[in-house]
């Protein structure tokens, strides 16, 4: 694998409708066409976007519409799902506590799925950060790459 360059993709979501944003999802767009590159995250960062400042969960994933079901949401058996980003922001203090996991051996050939669950209803505002660095594979691994992330694995 030949590192191609690194790349951060990062935006807002709201709920244009209602105004909430449990349960939605956004998609980066990220497949060029080619089987030959691929991009690996290695950093992915959370945030309410509002004055309220409520408890934020969020996932990446490889596929869309993955359940986002509380039992379901963080999934670390479920191959689909490659990263997973909380946001303590409830505390009352201007310390504002993140956390982020990645699985070390993603990587990411066709499109990359973010989803956010609140448990606040007064929360209309997510920001997203995602670091990624772009890499030149080969079409084989590529194509494995492929299998893997669309494998659902472990659902227990």
């Amino acid at each position: 694998m030949k590192k191609i360059g690194t790349y951060t993709v990062r935006g807002s979501i709201v709920d244009p409708t209602t105004g909430l944003i449990d349960g939605i999802e956004e998609t980066v767009r990220l497949f060029d066409g080619r089987f030959d590159t691929a991009y690996k995250v290695i950093k992915f960062d959370i945030t309410t976007g509002d004055a309220s400042q409520q408890d934020v969960t969020a996932r990446l994933a490889t596929e869309p519409n993955l359940s986002t079901a509380i039992l379901d949401f963080w999934n670390w058996g479920d191959q689909r799902q490659i990263g997973w980003a909380c946001n303590n922001g409830s505390t009352d203090t201007f310390a504002i506590d993140n956390v982020s996991f990645l699985d070390p051996d993603n990587l990411i050939v066709e499109d990359l799925h973010v989803s956010f669950r609140f448990n606040h209803a007064d929360t209309n505002r997510v920001n997203y950060m995602i670091t990624m660095e772009k890499y030149d594979i080969t079409s084989a691994k590529g194509a494995l790459a492929m299998v893997r992330n669309k494998s659902q694995g472990s659902s227990a």
